[in-house]
């Protein structure tokens, strides 16, 4: 019977805790047939009602008082380092071995969100996501995963035929690379006001604010002081020019930039495109030249012709990646 019971799976407490809201469920099955992992009770709190994170898996656990885990996988906002992880919007601080022994965990793993995102990459559904750019995904090599959102995160789920781990990285602090001679003119108007360029500098929330005063100062137009709300807003309407042209450039030059970290990882197995920015920018990014963008490697074209790339549009990555970061390394 392919659909493990709760009698042979013991159900694995899995976490998505960010700033604004920290969200609890439980994996009480994995269906190897369709590939997916069941999650139950699953419960988003504000994380502000908590003074830490053990206040607030103690009132999750309370919800479900038929079951104790005693595996548990959190996928954080925040860096671990040497054992503790420090989850800035929240100001919480915690000591990993202090926190599985205070829920008498006898496996406990704290991984952060695009670590996560990595892991749940094998077990995405594909009728629930976007295809951006068709290839021929290698089942046993690297996935690639991005996502411009608040910041700019990027991951690595490095595979072989025997075995597989996740490579977390600070992909989004690369500098940003001029292409086009429009590129160069960019990098210019934003170097004035930052002196790294990053690949966050631009693809991130207040990334696209800079990328609208950069480009009004290309194109000799006073920039007004909007955000990424309003520039996106006055874009979809029609009603300012410099905007459009900042969420097509935005678009075209995140293919350059993730066609780079696709070679970087060697990610023949897909790149996973997530975050909360491009979702609501589906249409224009499949407009955009952000394939042809992503492909334009010289020597190494072909080799990125082949990539599929996908927009991940689909709920629980999170809790999903959660989940697989513990079933795999049990079966292995």
């Amino acid at each position: 019977m392919s659909l493990h019971s709760s009698a042979q799976f013991d159900p694995i407490l899995v976490a998505d805790i960010g700033g604004t809201n920290a969200r609890f469920a439980l994996i009480t099955a994995f269906d190897a047939a369709k590939n997916e992992f069941v999650i139950e009770y699953n419960h988003t709190f504000p994380s502000a009602d908590f003074g830490s994170l053990q206040n607030a898996t103690r009132h999750y656990l309370s919800t479900v008082p038929h079951i104790k885990p005693v595996r548990a996988c959190l996928a954080v906002a925040g860096p671990i380092k040497a054992g503790q992880v420090h989850l800035t919007n929240l100001g919480w601080h915690f000591s990993v071995s202090e926190f599985k022994q205070a829920f008498s965990f006898l496996q406990l793993e704290i991984i952060n969100d695009f670590a996560a995102f990595a892991y749940a990459a094998p077990y995405l559904d594909s009728n629930q996501n976007v295809v951006i750019k068709a290839g021929q995904a290698d089942e046993n090599s690297n996935i690639a995963v991005m996502g411009p959102g608040t910041g700019f995160g990027a991951a690595c789920l490095v595979r072989t035929a025997q075995s597989s781990a996740v490579l977390s990285s600070e992909g989004g602090h690369i500098s940003l690379a001029a292409v086009t001679d429009l590129d160069a003119k960019l990098l210019i108007e934003l170097r004035k006001e930052h002196p790294h360029v990053s690949l966050e500098t631009v693809f991130s929330g207040p990334g696209i604010a800079h990328l609208y005063k950069a480009m009004a100062a290309v194109k000799g137009i006073t920039a007004k002081h909007l955000d990424a709300a309003q520039i996106s807003n006055l874009a979809n309407t029609g009603e300012c020019e410099v905007c459009d042209a900042t969420l097509n450039q935005f678009c075209d030059w995140l293919g350059s930039a993730a066609g780079d970290l696709a070679l970087a990882y060697g990610a023949l197995g897909g790149l996973f495109i997530g975050g909360g920015i491009l979702p609501r920018m589906q249409s224009r990014l499949l407009e955009s030249r952000f394939v042809e963008r992503f492909s334009q490697k010289g020597i190494m074209s072909q080799y990125n012709g082949q990539v599929p790339v996908t927009l991940v549009t689909q709920d629980n990555i999170p809790l999903i990646g959660a989940a697989a970061c513990l079933h795999n390394s049990k079966q292995e």
